[in-house]
């Protein structure tokens, strides 16, 4: 496991409860899971950490991944919901009336079809926008940066949100971002004194719209193929993988789970 630059200690690292993780091209390699990412994530959930996906991935998506992968939760559409399993049964807890953000979200979404249809560049509306319930995607593999910031400016100006991921402008109107739900289910869900958050989360990302994040936990981490845009974030990651999306994932488990290991158990803070 190798760090460009500094890497973080175990002191760094002992106390952490909760793993906040992007998924796109932090979690997946290439848009897959890795047979050892993926063993990653048990192996963290084995030793006590909750892991807690925070995407701009689709509902549909996110219902799918809490009920067959080891996570306490899933923030999903950049903080428009978090899905938990309660009782053996899914539960989504939106962040307004979910009536209202799947009325907003249908409005919206003609609005930036209207605006697509008339961009020279070759965007289009995410594959999987009829499995999203607030939030509109656009595609933008393949379209050069300069346009895409051209779209993103133009749905601003509307008042809307934008956030970019390595393959999606995510859009939507709300008061939200992952960072605000993040918080939110940390102190309704979790119970987590708001003092101790420092020292009991990390975060691992790969793109822009993971630096709210990078801005609220201090444990945070990037994979290697965040390097290109460091100098595009308002707020960078305090470590970054050698390795690049889910094997960068698999060594930063790796120093989670060896600072857990290394804590006298005494020490330890109450599993979830």
């Amino acid at each position: 496991m190798t760090f460009m630059g500094p890497a973080p200690t175990c002191a760094d690292l002992r106390n952490v409860r909760y793993l906040f993780t992007d998924i796109d091209d932090t979690l997946t390699t290439e848009g897959r899971l890795l047979p050892q990412t993926y063993q990653a994530l048990w192996d963290l959930f084995n030793a006590g950490i909750s892991i807690i996906p925070v995407t701009g991935g689709s509902a549909g998506w996110c219902e799918h991944i809490v009920r067959a992968w080891p996570v306490a939760a899933v923030i999903g559409e950049s903080g428009a919901f978090s899905v938990f399993r309660r009782d053996g049964q899914v539960v989504f807890d939106y962040w307004e009336d979910g009536i209202l953000q799947a009325k907003r979200q249908r409005q919206h979404l003609e609005a930036v079809k209207a605006l697509l249809d008339q961009s020279p560049s070759a965007f289009r509306i995410a594959h999987d926008q009829p499995f999203r319930v607030a939030d509109v995607a656009v595609d933008i593999g393949g379209v050069p940066s300069k346009d895409v910031e051209i779209l993103a400016d133009q749905i601003r100006e509307w008042g809307a949100t934008v956030a970019i991921s390595s393959i999606h402008i995510n859009t939507w109107i709300g008061s939200y971002d992952k960072r605000a739900m993040s918080e939110r289910m940390l102190a309704q869900a979790f119970g987590v004194d708001p003092v101790t958050i420092p020292s009991l989360t990390a975060f691992v990302g790969d793109s822009r719209n993971d630096a709210p994040m990078f801005g609220y936990v201090r444990n945070s981490f990037g994979v290697r193929n965040i390097v290109p845009i460091l100098g595009d974030l308002p707020h960078r990651p305090q470590w970054v993988s050698s390795e690049p999306a889910g094997l960068g994932f698999v060594d930063i488990a790796a120093v989670l789970l060896q600072a857990r290991a290394e804590t006298p158990t005494a020490n330890r803070l109450v599993d979830p």
